[in-house]
Protein backbone atom coordinates (compact mmCIF):
# COMPACT_ATOMS: atom_id res chain seq x y z
CA UNK A 1 0.00 0.00 0.00
CA UNK A 2 3.03 2.14 0.50
CA UNK A 3 5.38 3.31 3.02
CA UNK A 4 4.74 6.45 4.94
CA UNK A 5 7.22 9.67 4.82
CA UNK A 6 8.11 11.37 7.73
CA UNK A 7 9.04 14.83 8.60
CA UNK A 8 12.07 14.70 10.68
CA UNK A 9 13.60 11.76 10.39
CA UNK A 10 13.67 9.71 6.57
CA UNK A 11 11.78 7.01 5.43
CA UNK A 12 10.09 5.22 7.99
CA UNK A 13 9.23 1.52 7.32
CA UNK A 14 6.31 1.04 8.63
CA UNK A 15 3.60 0.63 5.98
CA UNK A 16 -0.10 1.75 5.60
CA UNK A 17 -0.60 -2.26 5.10
CA UNK A 18 1.04 -2.58 8.84
CA UNK A 19 -1.16 0.42 9.96
CA UNK A 20 -4.06 -1.01 8.93
CA UNK A 21 -4.08 -4.93 10.25
CA UNK A 22 -3.35 -2.96 13.56
CA UNK A 23 -6.88 -1.03 12.67
CA UNK A 24 -8.46 -4.52 11.43
CA UNK A 25 -8.00 -6.26 14.36
CA UNK A 26 -9.57 -3.20 16.48
CA UNK A 27 -12.45 -3.23 14.56
CA UNK A 28 -12.58 -7.41 14.29
CA UNK A 29 -12.14 -7.31 18.14
CA UNK A 30 -15.11 -4.98 18.51
CA UNK A 31 -17.70 -6.58 15.84
CA UNK A 32 -16.97 -10.35 16.71
CA UNK A 33 -19.23 -10.23 19.55
CA UNK A 34 -22.21 -9.34 17.74
CA UNK A 35 -23.02 -13.17 16.21
CA UNK A 36 -21.50 -14.42 19.90
CA UNK A 37 -23.23 -12.59 22.33
CA UNK A 38 -26.53 -15.44 22.13
CA UNK A 39 -23.26 -18.32 22.95
CA UNK A 40 -21.77 -16.13 25.82
CA UNK A 41 -25.08 -15.31 27.69
CA UNK A 42 -26.03 -19.14 27.50
CA UNK A 43 -22.66 -20.17 28.79
CA UNK A 44 -22.35 -17.56 32.07
CA UNK A 45 -26.08 -18.63 32.29
CA UNK A 46 -27.11 -14.93 32.02
CA UNK A 47 -29.99 -13.24 30.02
CA UNK A 48 -28.96 -11.78 26.45
CA UNK A 49 -29.40 -7.89 27.75
CA UNK A 50 -27.38 -8.99 30.24
CA UNK A 51 -24.61 -9.95 28.89
CA UNK A 52 -24.52 -7.36 26.38
CA UNK A 53 -22.77 -5.01 29.20
CA UNK A 54 -19.44 -6.56 27.78
CA UNK A 55 -20.69 -4.29 24.82
CA UNK A 56 -20.75 -1.33 26.63
CA UNK A 57 -17.71 -2.31 29.01
CA UNK A 58 -15.35 -1.78 25.31
CA UNK A 59 -17.11 0.92 23.63
CA UNK A 60 -17.46 3.28 26.59
CA UNK A 61 -13.68 3.15 27.72
CA UNK A 62 -12.90 3.48 24.01
CA UNK A 63 -14.97 6.45 23.22
CA UNK A 64 -13.26 7.96 27.03
CA UNK A 65 -9.73 7.39 26.17
CA UNK A 66 -10.26 8.79 22.59
CA UNK A 67 -9.67 12.31 24.51
CA UNK A 68 -6.45 11.12 26.16
CA UNK A 69 -4.59 9.45 23.34
CA UNK A 70 -4.40 12.30 21.03
CA UNK A 71 -2.73 14.94 23.33
CA UNK A 72 -0.52 12.02 24.21
CA UNK A 73 0.35 10.82 20.77
CA UNK A 74 1.33 14.99 20.35
CA UNK A 75 3.53 14.54 23.17
CA UNK A 76 5.41 11.39 23.59
CA UNK A 77 5.13 10.36 19.56
CA UNK A 78 2.10 8.62 17.75
CA UNK A 79 3.82 5.62 17.06
CA UNK A 80 4.75 4.59 20.41
CA UNK A 81 1.59 5.28 21.07
CA UNK A 82 0.20 2.82 18.80
CA UNK A 83 3.00 0.41 19.79
CA UNK A 84 2.25 0.01 23.53
CA UNK A 85 -1.72 0.45 22.87
CA UNK A 86 -1.73 -2.73 20.89
CA UNK A 87 0.68 -4.76 23.43
CA UNK A 88 -1.98 -3.55 25.98
CA UNK A 89 -4.96 -4.93 23.27
CA UNK A 90 -3.19 -8.07 22.67
CA UNK A 91 -2.61 -9.27 26.17
CA UNK A 92 -6.19 -8.09 27.07
CA UNK A 93 -8.08 -9.84 23.93
CA UNK A 94 -5.64 -13.28 25.24
CA UNK A 95 -6.80 -13.30 28.61
CA UNK A 96 -10.41 -13.25 27.03
CA UNK A 97 -10.35 -16.74 26.45
CA UNK A 98 -9.47 -17.71 29.95
CA UNK A 99 -12.54 -16.22 31.60
CA UNK A 100 -14.73 -18.01 34.30
CA UNK A 101 -17.21 -15.43 34.53
CA UNK A 102 -19.40 -12.74 32.99
CA UNK A 103 -17.57 -10.12 35.66
CA UNK A 104 -14.24 -10.87 34.73
CA UNK A 105 -14.86 -10.59 30.53
CA UNK A 106 -16.43 -7.95 31.61
CA UNK A 107 -13.56 -6.26 33.48
CA UNK A 108 -11.27 -7.17 30.50
CA UNK A 109 -13.51 -5.86 28.12
CA UNK A 110 -13.51 -2.52 29.83
CA UNK A 111 -9.01 -2.77 30.24
CA UNK A 112 -9.06 -3.88 26.35
CA UNK A 113 -11.18 -1.00 25.20
CA UNK A 114 -9.10 1.88 26.76
CA UNK A 115 -5.94 0.14 24.78
CA UNK A 116 -7.43 -0.36 21.72
CA UNK A 117 -8.93 3.61 21.77
CA UNK A 118 -4.76 4.46 21.12
CA UNK A 119 -4.48 2.63 18.00
CA UNK A 120 -6.94 4.28 15.30
CA UNK A 121 -7.69 7.97 16.07
CA UNK A 122 -4.09 8.25 16.49
CA UNK A 123 -2.56 6.47 13.17
CA UNK A 124 -5.07 8.84 11.55
CA UNK A 125 -3.15 11.75 12.96
CA UNK A 126 0.12 10.35 12.47
CA UNK A 127 -0.92 10.08 8.53
CA UNK A 128 -1.82 13.19 8.58
CA UNK A 129 1.36 14.39 9.96
CA UNK A 130 3.57 11.95 7.23
CA UNK A 131 1.50 12.74 4.37
CA UNK A 132 1.31 15.73 1.87
CA UNK A 133 -2.18 17.12 1.77
CA UNK A 134 -2.39 16.07 -1.96
CA UNK A 135 -1.54 12.37 -1.22
CA UNK A 136 -3.50 12.63 2.11
CA UNK A 137 -6.99 11.50 0.81
CA UNK A 138 -5.64 8.59 -0.89
CA UNK A 139 -3.99 7.04 2.14
CA UNK A 140 -6.57 7.73 4.34
CA UNK A 141 -8.94 6.02 2.06
CA UNK A 142 -6.39 2.89 1.85
CA UNK A 143 -6.03 3.00 5.67
CA UNK A 144 -10.13 3.33 6.44
CA UNK A 145 -10.70 0.10 3.70
CA UNK A 146 -9.04 -2.10 6.29
CA UNK A 147 -10.98 -1.18 8.94
CA UNK A 148 -14.32 -1.68 6.78
CA UNK A 149 -12.97 -4.95 6.05
CA UNK A 150 -12.36 -5.84 10.01
CA UNK A 151 -16.21 -4.71 10.28
CA UNK A 152 -16.88 -7.56 7.25
CA UNK A 153 -15.22 -10.57 8.11
CA UNK A 154 -15.41 -9.61 12.32
CA UNK A 155 -18.76 -10.79 12.61
CA UNK A 156 -17.96 -13.79 10.06
CA UNK A 157 -14.97 -14.82 11.78
CA UNK A 158 -16.85 -14.51 15.37
CA UNK A 159 -20.35 -17.15 13.39
CA UNK A 160 -17.73 -19.58 12.36
CA UNK A 161 -15.87 -19.49 15.32
CA UNK A 162 -19.21 -20.19 17.70
CA UNK A 163 -20.38 -22.69 15.62
CA UNK A 164 -17.29 -25.19 15.03
CA UNK A 165 -14.22 -23.93 17.28
CA UNK A 166 -15.17 -21.79 20.50
CA UNK A 167 -15.94 -18.51 21.08
CA UNK A 168 -13.14 -18.48 23.07
CA UNK A 169 -10.45 -19.26 20.65
CA UNK A 170 -11.47 -15.87 18.27
CA UNK A 171 -10.17 -14.16 21.39
CA UNK A 172 -7.45 -16.20 21.61
CA UNK A 173 -6.11 -15.67 17.92
CA UNK A 174 -6.82 -12.20 17.68
CA UNK A 175 -4.55 -11.62 20.82
CA UNK A 176 -1.74 -13.94 19.12
CA UNK A 177 -2.22 -11.74 15.84
CA UNK A 178 -2.05 -8.68 17.31
CA UNK A 179 1.05 -9.16 19.38
CA UNK A 180 2.47 -10.21 16.25
CA UNK A 181 1.24 -7.01 14.44
CA UNK A 182 2.74 -4.89 17.73
CA UNK A 183 6.18 -7.17 17.57
CA UNK A 184 6.51 -5.89 13.79
CA UNK A 185 5.84 -2.18 14.23
CA UNK A 186 7.85 -2.10 17.35
CA UNK A 187 10.75 -3.69 15.42
CA UNK A 188 10.22 -1.02 12.51
CA UNK A 189 9.95 2.31 14.72
CA UNK A 190 12.06 1.17 17.67
CA UNK A 191 14.94 3.74 16.28
CA UNK A 192 12.69 5.89 14.46
CA UNK A 193 11.36 9.65 15.20
CA UNK A 194 7.72 10.26 13.96
CA UNK A 195 8.37 13.81 13.58
CA UNK A 196 6.00 14.43 16.22
CA UNK A 197 5.83 18.37 17.35
CA UNK A 198 7.41 18.38 21.26
CA UNK A 199 5.26 19.85 23.70
CA UNK A 200 7.97 20.02 26.51
CA UNK A 201 6.43 23.56 28.18
CA UNK A 202 3.15 21.92 28.45
CA UNK A 203 2.78 20.11 31.87
CA UNK A 204 -0.21 18.13 31.20
CA UNK A 205 -3.06 17.26 29.01
CA UNK A 206 -5.88 19.64 29.07
CA UNK A 207 -9.13 19.12 28.13
CA UNK A 208 -10.16 23.14 28.28
CA UNK A 209 -10.20 22.73 23.84
CA UNK A 210 -12.76 20.23 23.52
CA UNK A 211 -14.87 22.52 26.47
CA UNK A 212 -14.10 25.46 23.73
CA UNK A 213 -15.52 23.33 20.92
CA UNK A 214 -18.47 22.85 22.82
CA UNK A 215 -19.14 26.12 23.10
CA UNK A 216 -20.08 26.69 19.10
CA UNK A 217 -23.30 26.00 18.13
CA UNK A 218 -22.57 23.75 15.06
CA UNK A 219 -20.15 21.74 16.81
CA UNK A 220 -22.86 20.86 19.66
CA UNK A 221 -25.34 19.89 16.34
CA UNK A 222 -22.41 17.47 15.25
CA UNK A 223 -21.34 15.69 18.33
CA UNK A 224 -24.89 15.69 19.32
CA UNK A 225 -26.09 13.84 16.09
CA UNK A 226 -22.93 11.62 16.45
CA UNK A 227 -23.94 10.79 19.71
CA UNK A 228 -27.47 9.78 18.75
CA UNK A 229 -26.39 7.76 15.98
CA UNK A 230 -24.07 5.57 17.66
CA UNK A 231 -26.87 5.25 21.04
CA UNK A 232 -29.55 3.70 18.34
CA UNK A 233 -27.98 2.41 15.35
CA UNK A 234 -25.58 0.73 17.20
CA UNK A 235 -26.99 0.07 20.56
CA UNK A 236 -29.85 -1.43 18.99
CA UNK A 237 -27.68 -3.47 16.00
CA UNK A 238 -25.89 -5.29 18.55
CA UNK A 239 -28.99 -7.38 19.41
CA UNK A 240 -29.70 -8.22 16.16
CA UNK A 241 -27.80 -11.59 15.62
CA UNK A 242 -29.57 -12.75 18.97
CA UNK A 243 -32.82 -11.83 17.46
CA UNK A 244 -31.90 -14.34 14.19
CA UNK A 245 -31.16 -16.50 16.99
CA UNK A 246 -33.98 -16.94 18.70
CA UNK A 247 -36.47 -16.06 15.81
CA UNK A 248 -35.02 -18.00 13.46
CA UNK A 249 -32.90 -20.65 15.28
CA UNK A 250 -30.01 -19.72 12.03
CA UNK A 251 -26.30 -21.53 12.60
CA UNK A 252 -24.12 -18.80 13.79
CA UNK A 253 -22.23 -18.99 10.89
CA UNK A 254 -25.01 -17.78 8.79
CA UNK A 255 -25.79 -15.16 11.74
CA UNK A 256 -21.94 -14.23 11.51
CA UNK A 257 -22.28 -13.93 6.92
CA UNK A 258 -25.58 -12.01 7.04
CA UNK A 259 -24.37 -9.23 9.91
CA UNK A 260 -21.22 -8.57 7.43
CA UNK A 261 -23.72 -7.32 4.74
CA UNK A 262 -23.93 -4.09 7.37
CA UNK A 263 -19.99 -3.67 5.89
CA UNK A 264 -20.78 -4.60 2.37
CA UNK A 265 -23.27 -1.74 2.40
CA UNK A 266 -19.90 0.43 3.46
CA UNK A 267 -18.38 -0.62 0.33
CA UNK A 268 -21.08 -0.10 -1.66
CA UNK A 269 -20.96 3.48 -0.30
CA UNK A 270 -17.09 4.31 -0.88
CA UNK A 271 -17.21 3.39 -3.97
CA UNK A 272 -19.91 5.48 -5.15
CA UNK A 273 -19.72 8.24 -2.76
CA UNK A 274 -18.39 11.05 -5.20
CA UNK A 275 -21.51 10.59 -7.44
CA UNK A 276 -23.72 10.37 -4.09
CA UNK A 277 -22.47 13.44 -2.82
CA UNK A 278 -23.19 15.15 -6.86
CA UNK A 279 -26.69 13.91 -6.52
CA UNK A 280 -27.52 14.61 -3.29
CA UNK A 281 -25.91 17.10 -1.37
CA UNK A 282 -24.90 17.39 2.46
CA UNK A 283 -28.82 17.19 3.37
CA UNK A 284 -30.09 14.40 1.14
CA UNK A 285 -27.13 12.34 2.69
CA UNK A 286 -28.41 12.94 5.73
CA UNK A 287 -32.10 12.56 5.14
CA UNK A 288 -31.67 9.44 3.02
CA UNK A 289 -29.21 7.72 5.49
CA UNK A 290 -31.92 8.38 8.35
CA UNK A 291 -34.31 6.87 6.08
CA UNK A 292 -32.77 3.38 5.29
CA UNK A 293 -31.90 3.02 8.48
CA UNK A 294 -34.92 3.59 9.71
CA UNK A 295 -36.71 1.15 7.11
CA UNK A 296 -34.23 -1.43 7.84
CA UNK A 297 -34.65 -1.66 11.49
CA UNK A 298 -38.81 -1.27 11.12
CA UNK A 299 -38.58 -4.47 8.38
CA UNK A 300 -36.42 -6.70 10.67
CA UNK A 301 -38.91 -6.23 13.64
CA UNK A 302 -42.15 -6.64 11.41
CA UNK A 303 -41.76 -8.93 8.41
CA UNK A 304 -41.09 -12.43 9.33
CA UNK A 305 -38.92 -13.32 6.52
CA UNK A 306 -35.32 -13.74 7.48
CA UNK A 307 -33.71 -13.70 4.21
CA UNK A 308 -35.09 -9.89 3.79
CA UNK A 309 -32.30 -9.37 6.41
CA UNK A 310 -29.66 -10.23 3.86
CA UNK A 311 -30.35 -6.49 1.74
CA UNK A 312 -31.84 -5.09 4.86
CA UNK A 313 -28.37 -5.37 6.39
CA UNK A 314 -26.77 -3.44 3.65
CA UNK A 315 -28.96 -0.89 2.98
CA UNK A 316 -28.62 -0.49 7.21
CA UNK A 317 -24.85 -0.36 6.00
CA UNK A 318 -25.31 2.45 3.31
CA UNK A 319 -27.48 4.44 5.21
CA UNK A 320 -25.27 4.42 8.12
CA UNK A 321 -22.28 5.14 6.17
CA UNK A 322 -24.36 8.01 4.04
CA UNK A 323 -25.18 9.66 7.57
CA UNK A 324 -21.64 9.49 9.39
CA UNK A 325 -19.85 10.44 6.85
CA UNK A 326 -21.58 13.93 6.83
CA UNK A 327 -21.44 14.46 9.93
CA UNK A 328 -17.83 13.48 10.28
CA UNK A 329 -16.74 15.44 7.48
CA UNK A 330 -18.46 18.79 9.17
CA UNK A 331 -16.52 17.79 12.05
CA UNK A 332 -13.10 18.33 10.25
CA UNK A 333 -14.33 21.44 9.66
CA UNK A 334 -15.10 22.54 13.24
CA UNK A 335 -11.73 23.57 13.97
CA UNK A 336 -9.12 24.02 11.18
CA UNK A 337 -6.47 24.76 13.66
CA UNK A 338 -7.09 21.47 15.95
CA UNK A 339 -8.95 19.17 14.04
CA UNK A 340 -7.30 16.34 16.16
CA UNK A 341 -9.22 17.66 19.33
CA UNK A 342 -12.62 18.01 17.32
CA UNK A 343 -12.35 14.19 15.89
CA UNK A 344 -11.25 12.72 18.83
CA UNK A 345 -14.86 14.59 20.02
CA UNK A 346 -16.47 13.38 17.70
CA UNK A 347 -14.63 9.36 17.95
CA UNK A 348 -15.36 9.85 22.02
CA UNK A 349 -19.55 10.78 20.83
CA UNK A 350 -19.98 7.95 18.90
CA UNK A 351 -18.14 5.22 21.00
CA UNK A 352 -19.88 6.15 24.39
CA UNK A 353 -23.72 6.45 22.68
CA UNK A 354 -23.17 3.24 21.49
CA UNK A 355 -21.96 2.04 24.92
CA UNK A 356 -24.74 3.08 26.94
CA UNK A 357 -27.27 2.38 23.67
CA UNK A 358 -26.55 -0.96 24.38
CA UNK A 359 -26.94 -1.26 28.03
CA UNK A 360 -30.33 0.74 27.44
CA UNK A 361 -31.73 -1.16 24.86
CA UNK A 362 -30.64 -4.32 26.45
CA UNK A 363 -33.22 -3.53 29.53
CA UNK A 364 -35.86 -3.18 26.41
CA UNK A 365 -35.15 -6.39 24.87
CA UNK A 366 -35.09 -8.30 28.79
CA UNK A 367 -38.48 -6.79 29.53
CA UNK A 368 -40.32 -6.17 26.06
CA UNK A 369 -38.50 -8.52 23.49
CA UNK A 370 -36.44 -7.15 20.64
CA UNK A 371 -39.24 -5.95 18.16
CA UNK A 372 -39.69 -2.90 20.17
CA UNK A 373 -36.03 -2.55 20.65
CA UNK A 374 -35.50 -2.32 17.11
CA UNK A 375 -38.65 -0.31 16.49
CA UNK A 376 -37.63 2.20 18.94
CA UNK A 377 -34.60 2.48 17.55
CA UNK A 378 -35.75 2.57 14.06
CA UNK A 379 -37.58 5.52 14.53
CA UNK A 380 -35.32 7.36 16.65
CA UNK A 381 -33.02 7.62 13.64
CA UNK A 382 -35.31 8.57 11.52
CA UNK A 383 -36.60 11.47 14.04
CA UNK A 384 -32.93 12.25 13.92
CA UNK A 385 -32.06 12.41 10.51
CA UNK A 386 -34.92 14.91 10.42
CA UNK A 387 -33.33 16.93 13.12
CA UNK A 388 -29.97 17.21 11.38
CA UNK A 389 -31.54 18.26 8.07
CA UNK A 390 -33.54 21.30 9.63
CA UNK A 391 -30.08 22.50 11.43
CA UNK A 392 -28.18 21.94 8.12
CA UNK A 393 -31.18 24.41 6.47
CA UNK A 394 -30.83 26.53 9.19
CA UNK A 395 -26.86 27.09 9.03
CA UNK A 396 -26.75 27.24 5.22
CA UNK A 397 -29.04 29.89 5.40
CA UNK A 398 -27.39 31.73 7.87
Amino acid sequence: MGRLATETAGKTPVSLGLLGAAAFMVVADARVIDPLLHIIADEFKVGVGSAAVIISAYTIPYGLFQLVYGPLGDRIGKLKVITVALVAFAAGTTVCAFVSNIVLLTLLRVLTGMAAAGVIPVTLAYIGDNFPYEERQAAIGKYLSALVLGQILGGSLGGIFGEYISWRDIFLLFGIVSLAIAGLLWRGTRHLSDGHRSQSGVSGITFRPYYQLLTQPIARTVIIGVFVEGFCLFGAFAYVGAFLRDRYSLSYVAIGFMLSGFGLGGLIYSRSVKWLVRRLGEIGLMGMGGGLMCISFLAIALFQNWMLFIPLSILMGLGFYMMHNTLQTQATELSPEARGTAVSLFAFNLFVGQGIGAAVFGRIVDNFGYIYCFLVAGVAIDLLSVWLVKQKQNSDEN
